[in-house]
């Protein structure tokens, strides 16, 4: 599976959205050089009050760009880095991977997909009915969360817009979580 970057984005404060950027460098173990979310232990606010010698599994936050359009078919104005992505994303069903799949991003990066953006109230505050419009009702009910996926770097490396992504599966599915 194969696809490419949109736009890459990344904040140095703790902010709802991201500033868009030319490049933006990976560390292994800790994710977005100059983002408020790089560390190799967890760096958003409300983990870091639980407990903060949990592991960063956030290093990195994907967006697929085609829920973008569909938002903004639904009347919603939404740029890339706008919902707090570090990169944004066409051509590859990011919610559809497998937890634990790589994704092989230019020459040298590769991000382990560790799991689901769980999208909060502050969408809504970001657009009024936002929120709703990034969540789905599987048919038994269940709840989609579609504003992207985290993972960890695993090789580190500069991710420009234009670079390729490459998807390697992990050999058994395992359906992507909440983290």
């Amino acid at each position: 599976m194969t696809g490419s970057v949109v736009a890459v984005h990344r904040s140095p404060v703790h902010a709802f959205s991201k500033d868009p950027v030319a490049a933006i460098e990976l560390v292994r173990g800790h994710g977005v050089r100059d983002d408020a979310h790089f560390g190799d232990t967890v760096q958003h606010r409300s983990r870091v009050a639980k407990d903060p010698t949990q592991p960063n599994l956030r290093q990195v936050h994907l967006l697929h760009a085609e829920l973008l359009d569909e938002l903004a078919a639904r009347g919603f104005v939404v740029e890339a880095g706008r919902l707090g992505e570090n990169v944004t994303t066409r051509g590859v069903d990011l919610l559809g991977l497998s937890s634990g799949s790589l994704i092989r991003i230019g020459a040298t990066v590769i991000v382990r997909v560790t799991g689901l953006r769980n999208p909060c109230g502050q969408i809504d505050g970001f657009q009024p009915g936002l929120l709703q419009a990034v969540l789905g009702r599987a048919p038994d009910g269940t709840l989609i969360r579609r504003v992207g996926i985290m993972g960890v770097v695993e090789a580190g490396g500069w991710v420009h817009a234009g670079d390729v992504l490459i998807v390697t599966p992990p050999a058994a599915h395992t359906p992507l979580q909440v983290v």
